[in-house]
């Protein structure tokens, strides 16, 4: 697995936002996603977390100058954070577990969280 794989771009001129990666959490009763955004604004990336209940995440990092590599979205997705204070619908127990994941910009990142799913016994 190439952890330094960075695609060249996340925009392919159809809008200043895309979608980086999809996780599903299939052993939740709640069967919770989570999508991470990437939007251009003013030279710098922003990255946007957003699940169904519109719980409020501080992604790690914030923010970047150029696409992330591999190994530092991985670290992004698995230090995805909720306020207990301000949780809804569960999150928290449910970012304990081990997502399925897709992503167009990252083709391994679907293998990394299924050889990690399988290593725990989820698969």
């Amino acid at each position: 697995m190439n952890f330094d794989y960075r695609p060249e771009t996340y925009f392919n001129g159809t809008g200043a936002s895309t979608l980086l990666a999809k996780l599903s959490y299939p052993e939740s009763q709640w069967g919770e996603e989570i999508c991470i955004f990437a939007t251009a604004l003013d030279g710098e990336i922003f990255f946007e977390v957003i699940d169904f209940y519109g719980n409020e995440y501080k992604p790690k990092p914030a923010c970047s100058s150029e696409p992330l590599p591999l190994q530092e979205l991985i670290l992004l997705l698995e230090s995805l954070e909720v306020d207990p204070e301000s949780e809804m619908g569960h999150i928290n127990q449910t970012l304990q577990g081990i997502p399925q994941a897709e992503s167009k910009l990252y083709p391994e990142l679907k293998d990394y969280f299924n050889q990690k799913r399988a290593h725990f016994g989820f698969i």
